[in-house]
């Protein structure tokens, strides 16, 4: 029988303090992912808020112009509505600015989201976006401003596009070289950038 020779109280005490010492590390860093997380929750949920206040602001003023009959009509006027759209838009915040939408917090929040889609740069969506932005041309854009139709659009990568919070049918994400461009599809306005979004 093998008798079990006591632990000397100097080594006992090391071995305590090797524990508490790593559990209160790893404590430490679930606490701050679960406060990452809700902090991330919250700015996503103001983000939501944000492009709801956008909508509620274009709809009132589609409202003032004449309707489209259909989708048959001449690309003219269908031009001149897009047109005219934009310059009410504008003229509804005409203090519109790059962050507006794109909060700090709101981009920290998309920052950690982007990164788990593109943690690997050898995968599939990041190789493929990589790809498209060699052959994309980055074109400045300004909030407020018209998006390009000359502008070659990169595919939005569908696996970042579920991890984004959803968007209304009237606007979309696009990506301009490194950057995510908040669009509005039918007056093809930029509502808001977030720089350097992607890696």
């Amino acid at each position: 029988m093998r008798i079990m020779r006591p632990v000397p109280y100097r080594r006992f005490a090391q071995l305590v303090a090797l524990f508490l010492a790593t559990a209160g590390t790893i404590m430490g860093q679930s606490a701050a992912q679960i406060k990452e997380q809700a902090d991330d929750a919250a700015a996503l949920k103001k983000f939501t808020l944000s492009v709801d206040e956008y909508l509620n602001l274009r709809k009132a003023i589609e409202k003032q112009l004449p309707a489209l009959k259909n989708k048959e009509e001449l690309p003219e006027m269908i031009a001149a509505h897009q047109q005219a759209l934009a310059r009410k838009i504008r003229e509804g915040r005409p203090k519109a600015k790059t962050g507006d939408i794109f909060t700090r917090e709101v981009r920290e929040a998309f920052r950690h989201v982007i990164r788990g889609v593109f943690q690997d740069p050898q995968t599939a969506v990041a190789h493929a976006t990589f790809q498209q932005q060699k052959t994309v041309q980055a074109v400045p854009l300004k909030v407020n401003g018209i998006y390009p139709d000359a502008v070659a659009e990169t595919t939005f990568p569908s696996m970042l596009l579920q991890k984004l919070p959803t968007l209304p049918d009237e606007l979309e994400y696009r990506i301009m070289g490194r950057d995510l461009v908040l669009v509005d599809k039918k007056a093809n306005l930029v509502v808001d950038q977030y720089h350097e979004a992607l890696p």
